[in-house]
């Protein structure tokens, strides 16, 4: 076996082909965008690059055949938070061989050693954990979301013979869109909504600008406090409306107002992967055709619950409630255009975000894991703290 930097145009293209060679037997796979996974590494649209760096690595055979991929990275922002130095990788894939595996692993683990770090999570992303985050444990049986992580059931064996120990779940909950709410959660509805304080509006695409500084406000009271997760610049929060609006519906995107001051938002999309099945990882000419095609067509049925957010003022009020049945009154009555839902996951360290999803109905769908492995493993492992 060699194992080699990726640096030439082939060694890219062997990259990405790899996965095609793995998942050939698993028709719940959706290939990834060709374009997605070269920008995890292009230093000019990846901007963690700012402030770290990235490699990665090919295992092939003698006959030059690519048997696993690897990437691994700092960044420096994020790596000193824990205890231990930690670094990250991710990228992984890899054939059902655990010496195959353990070398990848070795090789990410030595280059992490020589820049000062004491740990790895894995598998992980370059950048915000809205991408690439965490090792499908379960729901192999269910297709993945955009930029989500799928992979075969031996990857977790292959992790954990390593060392590696589960650092935090991620659940990914769904629910049919016109089950009904339980009804706990619209008795507290009703109360907030005979506040006249309160009101609840979807955004409106020509009035973007000033629901973009709505959604910035609210991110950086409710999410910006949480461990690993930096407050959003309003640069940052016109670029992450820009690249939603090709794709984006306003009727399934809601916010939340105190006296006219922004407090909640619930941010749904279209969820394009159902889409993206049908382009086979090319976005070139043809696959924008197929793009624009099935977008008319209408091939998506489902809708992604990607954020939702209450400043801490609001919190226990009823205002997740509130939020959640006035875009319950749209989706499941005066716009019935999606079948399911499925909400961004969430991590078994915030139990108020998972019961306020568990009283909307929400069941776990998939889930997902965070590995961590500690280089010297005679510190004690702790889990991500509860939030």
């Amino acid at each position: 076996m060699q194992l080699i930097e990726v640096t030439t145009q082939q060694d890219k293209l062997d990259f990405i082909k790899l996965a095609i060679k793995i998942y050939k037997n698993h028709p719940n796979w959706i290939r990834p965008l060709d374009k997605d996974i070269e920008a995890f590494f292009d230093k000019k649209l990846n901007k963690t690059f700012r402030n770290g760096e990235c490699t990665r690595w090919i295992i092939k055979n003698d006959k030059g055949e690519a048997l696993g991929r690897i990437a691994a990275f700092v960044n420096k922002k994020t790596a000193k938070k824990n205890k231990q130095p930690t670094g990250g990788l991710g990228m992984f894939e890899c054939i059902d061989d655990q010496k195959v595996a353990f070398e990848l692993f070795d090789q990410a683990k030595v280059w992490l050693q020589e820049r000062g770090m004491e740990a790895m999570d894995g598998p992980i992303n370059f950048g915000d954990r809205d991408k690439w985050w965490g090792l499908l444990i379960e729901g192999y049986d269910k297709e993945p979301n955009y930029n989500c992580n799928y992979n075969p059931p031996y990857y977790k064996d292959l992790f954990e013979a390593y060392g590696f120990q589960v650092y935090f779940n991620q659940l990914t909950y769904a629910r049919k869109m016109r089950d009904p709410f339980d009804p706990k959660i619209m008795a507290k509805a009703e109360k907030v909504k005979e506040d006249p304080d309160y009101h609840f509006e979807h955004l409106k695409k020509n009035n973007i600008a000033k629901y973009t500084e709505d959604f910035r406000n609210i991110y950086n009271e409710a999410w910006a406090r949480h461990a690993g997760v930096a407050k959003m610049t309003s640069l940052q929060a016109k670029a992450a409306m820009k690249k939603m609006k090709p794709i984006m519906d306003e009727k399934i995107i809601w916010y939340g107002y105190y006296k006219n001051e922004p407090v909640a938002f619930y941010i749904m999309l279209p969820e394009v992967n159902q889409i993206f099945k049908y382009v086979n990882g090319k976005l070139d000419w043809i696959g924008k055709l197929k793009f624009v095609y099935h977008k008319w067509r209408k091939s998506c049925n489902k809708a992604l619950g990607l954020v939702f957010g209450v400043v801490p003022k609001h919190q226990g009020k009823g205002v997740e409630g509130a939020l959640i049945m006035a875009a319950a009154q749209m989706v499941q009555v005066d716009y019935a255009r999606y079948d399911n839902l499925e909400m961004n996951w969430i991590g078994d360290f915030n139990p108020k975000m998972i019961r306020v999803v568990e009283q909307v109905g929400g069941y776990v769908g998939k889930k997902h894991a965070t590995y961590r492995k500690l280089f010297d493993e005679n510190q004690p492992f702790e889990r991500a703290p509860m939030q």
